[in-house]
């Protein structure tokens, strides 16, 4: 089985080229990879320690986060290397400044992982949530380097619980020890076997509840509210804002909506833009206007949607509407404010629980989303109730992060 998986990994590398010349995706995935171990031989300093963190794209370096600034923190003597596996990952981080070295994760194949890990020498390589690679983790078994899965997550229809899952298995087999989110994921591994497991909880509660204590002040979203109700639709697509138009083209409510869509390329704004009835500004043509006098507010930038979630007293949440995937409905709720969601989020536990808490609400299309917002905007005292139980959800579910430091305190030669 191993030896069909390293020949399917070989082929791909020969074919995903040739794939890049379709797909702008793709091509960044191809070309990035071309310079990362002359990156590596520039960056990696042979004198320093390293502590490995690979995340698949931006979720998961989000859950890997709170982890990074806390081992700075605590052992301020190790450097910290990132890897991405997605271009939407590596190219929106790949200057973090909690990183000393950022770069996309070769693939894997036996030989490039003894060449990354001969230059990189990590002391603890970190995987968050699904990142498992066979021959990654046989070369660290292989080195004594310690590997650990942080804010794991797994279901019963992945290949690893598989007859034919042997392969997975086996690599799973080479992590020192397993950090998951939840008592399903506890129980899965101890079926196969593993006992090497922490209930630990998921580092993005530690991460979202983080948010309150930074500066979330932003000029231009005090002046488009304006003191108005605000709903803050963020990360959608085409399919959530199917959902969302009718509402706003007919609603006569004083409110404020800020449209974030997931993705901002000009064609798809434009589109946007043509749908919506109301007056209408991008951020990224706001100056010299009186935003006071826009009704909707489309986001066509990245890296600003947590903190214009600190504004909003209801948050829609894309991703669930079609197939994409629900997208992190955390950031709002820290802010104590009621989340709405499409139907598809049965794989993404922590909508579950919030819905089952009523913190949440889950809608099917554009009628049932009319409904819970008109409920919303008229019953302040019942949107603030809702609210609360959100942001209560949040923190009492915090300290995933504190459980893998402490693990690493107790490790002997790891200081």
């Amino acid at each position: 089985m191993k030896s069909l998986y390293n020949l399917a990994t070989k082929i791909a590398g020969k074919a995903l080229p040739l794939a890049g010349r379709f797909n702008h995706k793709l091509k960044l995935f191809t070309e990035g990879r071309k310079s990362v171990f002359d990156k590596l031989e520039a960056e990696i300093d042979p004198a320093s320690q390293y502590l490995w963190f690979h995340a698949a794209s931006l979720g998961e370096f989000e859950q890997a986060l709170p982890i990074i600034e806390e081992v700075k923190k605590e052992f301020p003597k190790y450097k910290v290397l990132i890897t991405f596996f997605s271009p939407s990952g590596y190219e929106n981080k790949k200057n973090h400044p909690l990183a000393d070295v950022i770069t996309y994760l070769p693939l894997d194949t036996p030989g490039n992982a003894n060449r990354f890990l001969e230059l990189v020498k990590p002391k603890i390589a970190f995987f968050i949530k699904y990142e498992i690679w066979p021959n990654f983790l046989t070369e660290l078994d292989n080195r004594n380097i310690k590997s650990l899965l942080v804010s794991g997550a797994f279901r019963e229809n992945q290949i690893y619980f598989k007859p034919y899952g042997g392969l997975m298995r086996k690599a799973l087999s080479r992590f020192d020890h397993f950090f998951v989110q939840n008592e399903a994921s506890v129980e899965l591994l101890k079926s196969i076997g593993f006992n090497n497991i922490t209930l630990s909880g998921d580092t993005r509660f530690d991460r979202v509840s983080r948010q309150i204590q930074y500066d979330n002040k932003l000029d231009f979203a005090e002046e488009f509210i304006n003191n108005e109700t605000c709903l803050v639709a963020g990360s959608t697509w085409p399919e959530d804002e199917e959902i969302l138009l009718p509402f706003i083209n007919k609603t006569s409510a004083a409110i404020k909506i800020i449209i974030a869509p997931h993705e901002i390329k000009e064609e798809k704004i434009k589109v946007l833009e043509q749908k919506i009835k109301k007056r209408t500004i991008r951020y990224s043509k706001k100056e010299n206007h009186d935003l006071a006098n826009f009704e909707v507010l489309i986001l066509d930038t990245i890296g600003l949607l947590g903190k214009v979630y600190s504004y909003a007293n209801i948050a829609y949440v894309g991703g669930a509407a079609g197939t994409s995937g629900l997208h992190n409905i955390l950031e709002p709720a820290t802010f104590g404010i009621p989340v709405i969601i499409g139907k598809n989020y049965k794989n993404f536990p922590e909508a579950i629980r919030l819905r089952q808490l009523a913190g949440l609400f889950s809608v099917e299309n554009s009628s049932e989303f009319n409904e819970v917002l008109v409920k919303l905007v008229a019953n302040k005292d019942y949107r603030e109730k809702t609210g609360m139980i959100a942001g209560h959800f949040i923190n009492s579910n915090t300290g995933a992060t504190q459980t893998v430091i402490n693990y690493l305190k107790r490790l002997p030669g790891f200081s």
